[in-house]
């Protein structure tokens, strides 16, 4: 079982358009019911608005912890506001409580109430899915704004995506990566197999395709490189191009700005099926089957 992460090095590159497209390729191809996808970017999940999945099975997920006060035990004291470092607790009428958007979850109120009366809970901060799609199972995951531990929940997506396809016999784990170096992306690259990194050809493109590359080989994982609407500034897509060979990173080809793309997104379809002519269609057609080549020749 093959495992291949979408990254680009921020937002907005088409990385997710990519993703859907190289979904439906692969699906039409040898790997026809083998495949398993995951979204894991989990702060910003928007593949399944490409895939229009039936949604089979929704998990709350708990990520941080916060303080909870008991009123009933709580003796107005102030100790808590006295040590509280980030300002998380709360008084008023002489009654404390807690700002759960403040609390960091130290425990130095629990530790220093003298009535005992504060515990730490876990705190909802999203849910998981588990869905059904046309190219195949998806499993996918939504943060709260605001919470915490989304490299945990990004992990969870893949554990849960792995899984299914080693128990089905799958031969591709496809995942849309989150966008950017933090700790999602680095959740989302372990144990990869092949990284297709999407660039943009603006001035900062280059930079932001350093510094995904730079995650990618830390981890030792092979990647590859495209760019999207590459036609928009060539002058920055040949720097890109440039880069690549002479740093011996496999260059899978341009995919040039096309009006279908963004139709294709109205309709929630992914763009190589809405429609199959248009160039960024033929173009990402090209990039799917150099990635199959690599990744042991399935088509």
């Amino acid at each position: 079982m093959k495992q291949i992460v979408v990254l680009s090095g921020k937002g907005g590159t088409g990385k997710t358009s990519v993703t859907a497209a190289l979904a439906h390729l692969a699906s039409q191809g040898d790997l026809s019911g083998s495949i398993v996808l995951a979204d894991t970017d989990v702060d910003a999940a928007n593949l399944e608005l490409l895939l229009a999945p039936a949604i089979c099975e929704r998990v709350e997920f708990r990520g941080a912890k916060c303080a909870s006060i008991d009123r009933e035990r709580c003796t107005a004291c102030g100790r808590c506001a006295e040590v509280c470092r980030f300002d998380a607790i709360v008084e008023s009428d002489g009654q404390y409580s807690v700002d759960d958007v403040a609390c960091e979850g130290c425990a130095a109120c629990v530790h220093q109430c003298p009535a005992g009366c504060i515990i730490l809970e876990e705190r909802r901060a999203g849910e998981f899915f588990s869905s059904e799609s046309r190219f195949g199972p998806v499993y996918h995951a939504e943060l709260l704004p605001g919470q915490e531990n989304s490299g945990r929940l990004v992990t969870l997506v893949k554990q849960r995506a792995r899984l299914r396809a080693l128990d089905e016999g799958r031969g591709l784990m496809l995942a849309d990566g989150p966008p950017g170096t933090g700790c999602p992306v680095i959740s989302a690259t372990s144990g990869a197999d092949l990284a297709l990194i999407v660039a943009e050809p603006t001035v900062a493109g280059v930079h932001d395709m350093e510094r995904v590359l730079a995650t990618t080989g830390h981890f030792r994982v092979q990647s590859l490189v495209c760019i999207n609407k590459a036609d928009i500034y060539p002058e920055g897509a040949a720097r890109i191009e440039a880069y690549c060979t002479e740093r011996g990173i496999p260059f899978l080809g341009n995919i040039p700005y096309d009006d279908a793309v963004p139709a294709a997104m109205v309709a929630g379809e992914a763009v190589t099926s809405f429609r199959p002519d248009s160039y960024a269609a033929r173009a990402i057609g090209e990039i799917w089957t150099r990635i199959a080549g690599l990744a042991g020749g399935a088509s």
